[in-house]
C-alpha cells in the first residue's frame, strides 16, 4: 500500500544538484535570526534525549564538548534531507542513512518545532523525518557520504560518523555492563524495583 509522500520505487538522485541545494539550505539556516535559538534549545535538555544507543556509542562522550559539534552535523543532514525531499517529494528517499549518534541529535533538533516551523516558513523548505522509516545501516562510501561531500561540508568528524558495523560492536561491548546495572535491552526494560505507593506530599 502506497502512502502519500512515499513511492514504491527508489528515485535516482542527482547528487550534484541535491548536494548543492543542501549546502544552500544549511547556509540559510545558519544565517537565519533564529539559528542561535535553534541550536541552543536543541542542546538545553540533554537529560531528556540522551539514549544508550546513540551518543553513548561515541568514545568517551563528553556532553559539553561533543554536543555542539554534533548539532552542526545534525543540521547538515537535515538540510540534505530537505533537499532530497524538495527534489523528489518522497519521504522514503529523504530518509538518508546516518549513524546513530547523528540521528539522536537530529531528534533533539526536531524537538524544537516552534523554531523550526518559523525557519521553514521563512526559507520555504520542509525538514522531514520519519522514525518508522529509519534504518541504521550507514556505512562509509554510500549515498549520504556522496551528498555530504558534494555539499562541500568538508571532512566528516569520524568520531560521530560511525559505520553500523562499528556501532554494533560498541553496543555489544556496553550491553553486559548495562545489564549488570539493571538496564536490559538498552532501556527497553529495567530490573529496578521502586515503591509504587508513594503518596503526594502534604501541603
Amino acid at each position: 500500500m502506497q502512502t502519500e509522500g512515499m513511492t514504491s520505487q527508489p528515485v535516482p538522485l542527482d547528487v550534484h544538484v541535491i548536494g548543492n541545494r543542501g549546502a544552500a539550505i544549511f547556509a540559510a539556516v545558519q544565517a537565519h535570526e533564529l539559528y542561535a535559538r535553534l541550536t541552543e534549545s536543541s542542546l538545553a535538555y540533554s537529560d531528556c534525549w540522551f539514549t544508550n544507543t546513540g551518543f553513548a556509542t561515541v568514545s568517551q562522550w563528553d556532553q559539553e564538548k561533543d554536543a555542539p559539534v554534533l548539532a552542526i552535523e545534525g543540521l547538515k543532514v537535515l538540510a540534505l534531507k530537505a533537499a532530497v525531499f524538495e527534489a523528489t517529494g518522497d519521504e522514503v528517499r529523504a530518509e538518508l542513512l546516518v549513524p546513530s549518534p547523528v540521528d539522536e541529535m537530529i531528534h533533539a533538533i526536531l524537538a524544537q518545532p516552534n523554531v523550526l516551523r518559523r525557519i521553514e516558513a521563512d526559507l520555504r523548505v520542509q525538514f522531514v523525518h520519519a522514525t518508522e522509516l529509519e534504518e541504521f545501516r550507514y556505512e562509509f562510501g554510500g549515498e549520504t557520504d556522496a551528498l555530504y561531500e558534494t555539499a562541500g561540508f568538508g571532512p566528516k568528524p569520524l568520531r560521530y560518523w560511525l559505520p553500523a558495523s562499528e556501532v554494533g560492536r560498541r553496543l555489544a561491548a556496553m550491553e553486559a555492563g548495562l545489564e549488570t546495572a539493571g538496564v536490559i535491552g538498552f532501556g527497553k526494560r529495567t530490573t529496578h524495583r521502586f515503591d509504587d505507593t508513594v503518596a503526594p506530599a502534604a501541603v
